[in-house]
């Protein structure tokens, strides 16, 4: 499959107000890294919720994993969202469940029998390098472990796409540069991946990315063609 995503003419429009997303299009290819960029209040995490079908558009056609997504029933979400792996920009760890047990929870939803839980988590705790904290509470995690915990979470099913708003907006620089080589990792797998962020400097950091910019719920091309961001000298 060449393409995981296609948009055609989305509009989102919440209730009654004006438009939140306007005529969007473009396409993602199966295997790429991309970084969705644009002002506060452009329109990202709308879009993203869009991506990961936790939101319907008002309009427009969205194909996801050559099919279309807008007119799936209700009953076949599910399982289409299991392909899909989100990282929130709040974490929505659950605050009395340990890391390991945090880690866990999507096998466990996807009725993954327990014998078979365990070494997977060990393998996640381990890639996101906090195999000593697989006890540990939420509440006594940083910041940056909260994070990490969430994405492992996000890709323990092995997703085909991962979609993170705003991965790096509570961590500092030298874990921002972590938590991206963890994602260009998974996308060396084979994942497409989709960063929503504010952070320009970012988009020097992934050598092949694609950038994505939204502006006031548009994307200013509207061929969706795909711009290569900017590189160091």
């Amino acid at each position: 499959m060449a393409n995981i995503v296609q948009f055609e003419n989305v509009g989102l429009r919440y209730g009654t107000g004006p438009e939140t997303l306007s005529d969007v299009s473009f396409t993602l290819a199966t295997g790429a890294f991309y970084f969705l960029t644009g002002a506060s209040g452009a329109g990202k995490t709308s879009l993203l919720k869009l991506l990961y079908l936790a939101q319907r558009p008002t309009r427009g056609i969205i194909r996801l994993f050559g099919e279309d997504a807008v007119t799936m029933p209700r009953d076949r979400l599910p399982g289409f969202r299991r392909r899909i792996g989100v990282v929130f920009q709040d974490f929505r760890l659950i605050p009395h469940l340990s890391a390991a047990d945090n880690i866990a929870l999507p096998l466990r939803v996807s009725g993954v029998s327990e014998a078979e839980i365990e070494a997977p988590v060990r393998e996640m705790l381990a890639w996101v390098g906090l195999r000593d904290r697989a006890d540990a509470k939420p509440p006594t995690l940083s910041g940056g472990e909260q994070q990490r915990i969430a994405i492992a979470r996000a890709v323990i099913t092995r997703p085909e796409m991962l979609v993170a708003d705003e991965p790096t907006g509570n961590v500092d620089p030298d874990m921002a540069d972590r938590l991206l080589h963890l994602f260009e990792s998974l996308n060396r797998l084979g994942t497409t991946v989709v960063v929503a962020t504010h952070d320009f400097q970012l988009l020097q950091r992934i050598p092949g990315a694609h950038m994505m910019r939204l502006d006031a719920g548009r994307l200013p091309d509207p061929t969706g063609s795909l711009r290569h961001p900017p590189r160091k000298p």
